[in-house]
């Protein structure tokens, strides 16, 4: 069973009292991971899976104190002995925040919880546990973890090194790195479309991920009653990706008001579906959507919604491979002079299929405009200019 780089992160916290709660799209890999990180507890654990709405029932007595007993019984624990409970899905049953609340305070429990979105945990929940939590969010994989799950890297190769990004690489790691890089642009990273080999396969299992995500997803939100609309809004945002958000236009386009449309938008959000990247700014930004980028998650959902040029699908990956390091935004000058992204407003990056002299010294200029100090030409195609990296080491 392959590990997530966010195994390693969350591990140093497995003894902590906070609850660890584990967020993300539909079948990007929480499950395993809960189970992955209940193998490294050092003590007894039991598991509940809140799909099924039996696994509720120990959690629907009013009496906390005989529900930790109860769970001292299913782990089969001695008497002040430390043990660990894992619930999958909890947005089925949002009122066991007060139950977690209550069992960490009074009983040491130790949980570890999987939720399909923000979204629920900040609009569904009565508790949001706050102070009681370590919150992660666990994305599609990177593509150093697409290469290891392909048995080209090592384990000890999949944390991220910024370091690594910028530094000059030999023809054989640029070989060694690039060799999958067009297949996980064209099919995304889902673990299990990852582990796939069949291209046909690949597509049938992105099919029936956008599937869930309609017949799941959406049925807990109880306000986001039409589908239709939500499909036809997804439908119209994939020509769109990569492009500066129009609210007023979309809405009009889907025959919703703008409020309706701005929900949507942040319910897609939430559920990871798709990433909105705001404007460049010293000051802090707007939460609102409008006057944003937009992108999907998932290439291989993205690819199977519209039909996306090579440039657009390099420049998507990119953002997505860019969120983990840290915040990302955009520049726009009016449409006369534009940065695709910047890194935590310190790094400049223009995505390009191949690197030239004359925009590196338009990006050069724009940047030191911005008081940016370190810029650089993102290439899908090796180049011998300075301050041209790649997305395979990324």
């Amino acid at each position: 069973m392959f590990s997530r780089e966010l195994f390693y992160t969350i591990l140093p916290q497995l003894q902590h009292k906070n609850a660890i709660v584990i967020t993300g799209m539909r079948q990007v890999g929480k499950t395993t991971l809960m189970q992955q990180l209940a193998k490294a507890w050092k003590g007894k654990f039991v598991w509940y899976d809140f799909d099924n709405p039996l696994d509720h029932l120990l959690f629907e007595n009013i009496d906390y104190k005989a529900i930790f007993e109860d769970l001292q019984r299913a782990t089969g624990v001695k008497k002040g002995e430390r043990f660990l409970v894992c619930i999958d899905e909890i947005q089925n049953f949002p009122e066991i925040t007060k139950i977690i609340k209550y069992l960490i305070d009074h009983y040491a429990v130790k949980f570890i919880v999987t939720g399909s979105s923000n979204y629920y945990l900040r609009n569904l929940f009565p508790e949001s546990l706050s102070g009681r939590k370590f919150l992660f969010i666990l994305h599609p994989l990177s593509y150093r973890e697409y290469l290891y799950f392909n048995n080209r890297l090592s384990e000890n190769e999949l944390q991220p090194n910024p370091e690594e990004v910028f530094k000059n690489h030999s023809p054989a790691a640029v070989h060694k790195r690039k060799d999958l890089f067009e297949q996980y642009m064209e099919y995304g990273g889902f673990p299990e479309v990852a582990l796939t080999k069949n291209c046909e396969t690949k597509k049938l299992i992105l099919k029936n991920i956008f599937a869930s995500f309609f017949e799941k997803d959406i049925k807990v939100f109880s306000e986001l009653k039409d589908v239709k609309e939500l499909r036809d809004l997804i439908i119209l945002l994939g020509p769109r990706n990569g492009n500066i958000l129009d609210v007023t236009r979309l809405s009009s386009e889907l025959g919703i008001n703008r409020v309706k449309a701005y929900n949507y938008l942040e319910f897609l959000e939430g559920t990871f579906f798709l990433r909105l990247i705001p404007k460049f700014t010293h000051s802090i930004d707007r939460s609102v959507a409008g006057g944003k980028k937009v992108y999907f998650s998932d290439t291989g959902i993205l690819n199977l919604i519209t039909k996306t040029s090579p440039g657009q699908l390099l420049e998507t990956t990119v953002a997505n491979q860019l969120q983990h390091y840290g915040n990302i935004s955009y520049f726009n000058k009016r449409n006369t002079a534009e940065i695709d992204f910047i890194l935590n407003k310190e790094i400049a990056f223009e995505v390009k299929q191949k690197a030239i002299e004359p925009d590196l010294h338009k990006l050069k200029k724009l940047a030191q405009n911005l008081n940016i100090q370190k810029h650089y030409i993102v290439s899908n195609t090796p180049s011998n200019l300075a301050n041209v990296v790649y997305p395979w080491f990324f």
